[in-house]
């Protein structure tokens, strides 16, 4: 295991400052934390306090780092879905689990991120909806000081494993059952959030069915936001066959904006939310068991902290239409 003294001299500065650096102490100029956090991340170091904890019996929590969106309230359902799977499967594996929002954590470092999730004796991590920008999350993935799963993201190395749908699968096979329904020519298709590994993956799927199918292509972003998908639809949907929204949100927003315009497109969505089935139009769309793929997250965080690699997980989606007498009691 590297030494703090290697860190010193790997950074050409004092074991004092190595040591302030790594808790904090003001009056350290920008230039040699950069230094010095160079030198921790070259040598994969593990300041000792986290090293010791990590083999400590009362070292075992595990994080849930969410990032609610605030678009709307619907989408608490999926969080919601996500928090009890975790939360089920825990308990049955004995495990205690804390919830770590996105922005109790916005704004640190990487050393200052596992400096707290060591404080709260977090031993492994599970990520759900990481982003590209999410910079900090990733360079600690890269450090494999925790264990971690990570939920809609293609990550993996020995101590991190991916989870999640075949996104461009899913879309595919979503948009052709559009495209047979209605053999459309053109497809508006309405994107998720730049930033999303989904979203790239989503419109992987899409643009294998526009090749294979030699459709036209219209795609615009919709950031997730019904409203945006809405606006979208009032704009372009007029000379398109057929809306593809990479999330149901946005679909709902879509088939809103048709009735208003008074024409008819086929719409599919992404998800299976439970309030496409409220809308008043059957929608195709790909059903993510939100639930199962959190509780299989647990599973796997806890093989990893037992010394199993990281590796992929594909779960299983399936394409439904949401009616109203499915989603009654």
């Amino acid at each position: 295991m590297v030494s703090i003294r290697e860190v010193a001299n790997y950074a050409g500065v004092a074991i004092s400052t190595v040591s302030k650096v790594l808790n904090g102490y003001p009056n350290i100029s920008e230039k040699t934390k950069e230094k010095v956090n160079d030198a921790i991340r070259e040598l994969n170091y593990i300041p000792n306090s986290i090293a010791s904890a990590l083999s400590s019996k009362q070292f075992g929590r595990i994080a849930l780092i969410l990032d609610p969106k605030r678009q709307t309230q619907a989408i608490d359902q999926i969080c919601m879905q996500y928090l009890l799977g975790a939360l089920d499967k825990a308990k049955e594996l004995h495990l205690e689990v804390v919830t770590i929002f996105a922005s109790m954590i916005a704004g640190m470092t990487v050393e200052e991120t596992a400096r707290y999730f060591q404080s709260q004796s977090i031993a492994g991590v599970v990520v759900y909806g990481l982003s590209k920008n999410d910079r900090v999350l990733q360079q600690l993935m890269d450090r494999q000081i925790f264990a971690c799963v990570v939920v809609d993201a293609p990550l993996v190395n020995g101590r991190t494993t991916a989870i999640g749908v075949d996104h461009a699968q899913a879309q595919y096979d979503v948009a052709k059952k559009v495209v047979q329904e209605d053999r459309c020519k053109s497809i508006l298709y309405i994107a998720g959030r730049k930033d999303g590994y989904v979203t790239e993956q989503r419109l992987e799927g899409i643009k294998r069915l526009v090749r294979e199918r030699d459709l036209g292509l219209l795609v615009r972003q919709g950031e997730f936001s019904e409203l945006t998908a809405r606006n979208i639809t009032m704009k372009y949907a007029k000379n398109k066959d057929a809306v593809v929204c990479a999330s149901d949100l946005m679909a709902i927003g879509a088939m809103n904006a048709l009735i208003d315009m008074d024409i008819f497109r086929p719409v599919c969505g992404f998800d299976g939310i439970t309030l496409m089935g409220y809308v008043g139009k059957q929608m195709n769309t790909v059903y993510q068991d939100f639930y199962g793929i959190s509780s299989r997250a647990l599973e796997e965080v806890k093989q990893l902290l037992d010394g199993q690699d990281g590796h992929q997980v594909v779960m299983p989606h399936r394409i439904v239409k949401m009616y109203y007498q499915d989603i009654i009691c």
